[in-house]
Parts: C-alpha cells; structure tokens; sequence
C-alpha cells in the first residue's frame, strides 16, 4: 500500500471514530497531531533482549514486536537460547499482561488514538505443535486483545499474534475454525493456497534470496525480483517482512532500507530501534 492510501485510511478512520463518538473530525484529527504516530513499519527483531523488553519497542512507536518462546512444563518461556531461560521471564509477564493493561488503559488501542493492530510476532523454539497447542491456551485468556479467526471470518483485534518458527505448528492451526493466531509463511507459500486469513505475513530470509547489502547499486534483477515478491503478497492481502538485513548503522543500512521503503515491504527488521525509528520519521514513512 502506498504511503499517501495509508495516509488516507488513517483519516478516513479517524473520521469514523469521532462521529462514532460524537465529535467533529477535526477534534480528534487534531488530538493525533499532538500524539507521536505509530511506525507500523517498524518491528524489534528480538524484542525480549532491549532493556525493557515491549516497553522500549513501544516507547519508539514500533508496530510489531518479536518474541521467542520455550515450552517448558506448561509454561512459555521468552528467550533466544535455552542457557538464558528464566522461570520469572514468561510470555504472560513480559508481553500479554502489560500489553492487556495498556489496551484497557488507551480504551481499546495499544497506542491511544490509533485503532491499528500492532503485531506480536511469536517464534516458536521448541516443538511447533505441543507448543502452539499450549500457546492456544494461553492467548484464549486474553480474548479481546488478538484479532481473532472464527468460522472464516478475522475480527481485528489490537494485537495481531503471528506463529512462526518451528513449522510443525502448521498443523494444529490449520485445523482449528477458531484461533487467535496466524501463521507466519515463506516466500515458498507465496501463491499457495492458503488465503491471508491463514498466512497473512510472508517472512523470508534476505541472505538467501538477494545478493545485495546495500553496497553500490542494486542489481536490476533483484529490484524487480523484489517488487514482484511485494505486489504478489499484496495482491493477495499478505504482507512482507525480510530478516537478516544489513542491521549496522550506515551507508549500507539506510541505501537497503530505502530500497525496502520504494517496494512498499510492510516490516523493516532490525535489533536498533532508535536508529529505525529515526530513518522512518526522516523518509515520513509510518
């Protein structure tokens, strides 16, 4: 989606939101100017390793988050490794319970003002199924936080969790007709038959499809490769995410992410979130 149509459905929003409320458009127009808009593009590769694991990310504006997650017992354990496991760091107490007590206190929204969903990408570290099927449970005591798939219909939700990591989890989702999660594809689902209310998020390795770094030019193959992948997604109501970008402030970084931005790529990954958050609002990208 262009820059200007997402521009253009945050008013249209906005307009909806204050006559549902009772109150000229221009009054909640004005009442976002003075509230940092989101960067929906923005997404803190491994979230849980900053200082203040959602907390940070959300102080920067970000609009997606990633989480790994251990099975251990019946208890989801948020870390990158299984050394670094500790029994006080849950997916509950790190994530869902401060993200559950932000949407209540913003009546509905986790950024005030901004009916958009931020998505909490959560990658699974353990076997998929027996740890999805646990996480199933735990993401149903929080009902009215996730976008929800019921009976082939998606009713937004504030926060949009998102399954990826091991593949095995495919199974069990696939088989429910109500969940509160989807499922993160490859760009081998591209096309596939599974619609966007199953895989709504295509995520793919940059390393393994694209030669450049941000180094010199870009090669015209990989640019059109590139805007293929994105229009293809899209035509499909699927967003695109790469990860193993170039993540070192410079040249190279921002010449990539530039790149990223003109193909309209919906997440840009990276572990440095003031120096994302700081190229987004220099391109008034959101």
């Amino acid at each position: 989606m262009a820059l200007t149509t997402r521009r253009g459905a945050l008013t249209t929003l906005g307009a909806a939101l204050a006559g549902a409320v009772g109150l000229p458009a221009t009054a909640l127009a004005g009442e976002q100017k003075h509230r940092p808009r989101p960067l929906w593009r923005a997404h803190a590769h491994n979230d849980y390793e900053h200082p203040r694991p959602l907390l940070d990310a959300l102080d920067h504006r970000f609009g997606s988050l990633e989480a790994d997650i251990f099975l251990v017992g019946d208890q989801l354990l948020v870390a990158h490794d299984p050394e670094d496991l500790d029994p006080s760091r849950t997916l509950e107490s790190l994530y869902l319970n401060p993200l559950a007590a932000r949407v209540r206190a913003n009546h509905g929204s986790v950024y005030r003002g901004y009916r958009g969903s931020i998505q909490l990408l959560i990658d699974i570290k353990t076997e998929g199924s027996s740890t999805y099927l646990e996480l199933d449970k735990h993401l149903g005591r929080y009902r009215h936080l996730f976008t929800t798939y019921a009976h082939g219909r998606v009713f937004p939700g504030p926060v949009t969790a998102v399954i990826s990591g091991d593949r095995a989890a495919r199974v069990p989702m696939e088989a429910q007709s109500v969940r509160r999660a989807f499922y993160d594809g490859r760009l081998a689902d591209l096309g596939s038959a599974a619609p966007a209310s199953f895989i709504p998020l295509i995520s793919d390795n940059w390393t393994l499809n694209f030669t450049w770094l941000g180094v010199g030019a870009f090669p015209d193959a990989e640019r059109k490769k590139l805007h293929g992948i994105v229009q293809a997604a899209h035509s499909r109501g699927q967003k695109v995410r790469f990860w193993a970008t170039p993540d070192v402030a410079g040249s190279a970084r921002d010449a990539l992410w530039s790149e990223l931005l003109a193909a309209d790529v919906d997440f840009l990954n990276t572990d440095d979130l003031a120096g994302l958050e700081a190229f987004l609002d220099a391109n008034e990208a959101v």
